[in-house]
């Protein structure tokens, strides 16, 4: 853990030290390194990596709360703040559960801000953006020879979520975390029942992977046409779903009609 608390925080300077560890920890959060929730080392690991002491620390972590940036559970250690919020709040996600058209909207806005950020993402990602995207397809993959649904589900927010952190545009970054929130939970999302559309997940993993195989070769045209497919997938998926379950309750219901006529 220290190494890689190295890379994350490292040294800082002493010209004003509270205020350096201030401005410091405000770059990981606007650039969406340090997300809604995230847990921080603590005041010890803090100031060894950074090379300050820990009352330094201490002040800093007091002028971040009181910004609203941190919050602190007793006990528990110092956490971001939840910054962006939930997407919607529990009534409203209720609400769009019981509507078709809020789906479609939500596939809507999906499909653009994926493709903007899978472009983004072929432009700008590091090769460690790269080296993450390459460890979740595994996981994908490994997931879906096991037959793991749980697995899947997990991999898949964490695929789309690494797409947009390799876009390297912060508000997208704190935006779309919200939305993947809904996608954690199965909320407009259902993985199961888009394998049971496709019948194997054998397109699921295919679409995946060519996103993050024209990602990772640098094309962002195909990048962006490759996420567009997938959701356009979705909602194709979604819409054959719909007319089946429509089309079974008509079956039950003249079956139901016949049984009382016989």
């Amino acid at each position: 853990m220290p190494n890689s608390l190295a890379n994350l925080f490292g040294p800082v300077g002493h010209e004003s030290v509270a205020d350096t560890i201030v401005h410091h920890i405000e770059e990981l959060i606007v650039s969406g390194v340090l997300k809604d929730g995230t847990r921080l080392p603590s005041e010890r690991a803090l100031a060894e990596e950074m090379k300050v002491s820990r009352p330094k620390v201490r002040e800093a972590l007091k002028r971040l709360e009181e910004n609203g940036l941190i919050i602190v559970r007793h006990g528990e250690g110092n956490f971001v703040a939840p910054l962006v919020g939930s997407a919607m709040s529990p009534a409203l996600v209720d609400l769009y559960a019981r509507h078709v058209t809020a789906f479609e909207d939500y596939l809507e806005f999906r499909r653009e801000q994926e493709s903007f950020a899978a472009m983004l993402a072929a432009e700008r990602a590091t090769e460690e953006d790269r080296e993450i995207l390459r460890d979740i397809v595994h996981e994908l993959e490994v997931a879906h020879e096991k037959g793991d649904a749980e697995a899947s589900r997990d991999a898949d927010v964490r695929f789309h979520a690494a797409i947009v952190d390799a876009s390297h545009n912060s508000l997208m970054v704190h935006t779309m975390a919200a939305i993947y929130q809904l996608m954690a939970r199965n909320v407009f999302y259902n993985r199961d029942f888009l394998r049971a559309i496709d019948g194997t997940g054998e397109m699921l993993m295919a679409q995946h992977k060519a996103i993050a195989d024209a990602i990772i070769s640098g094309q962002p045209e195909l990048a962006s046409d490759a996420a567009s497919d997938h959701i356009d997938f979705v909602a194709r998926s979604f819409r054959v779903g719909r007319a089946q379950d429509r089309r079974e309750i008509v079956s039950r219901r003249r079956k139901a009609l016949l049984s009382l006529r016989a």
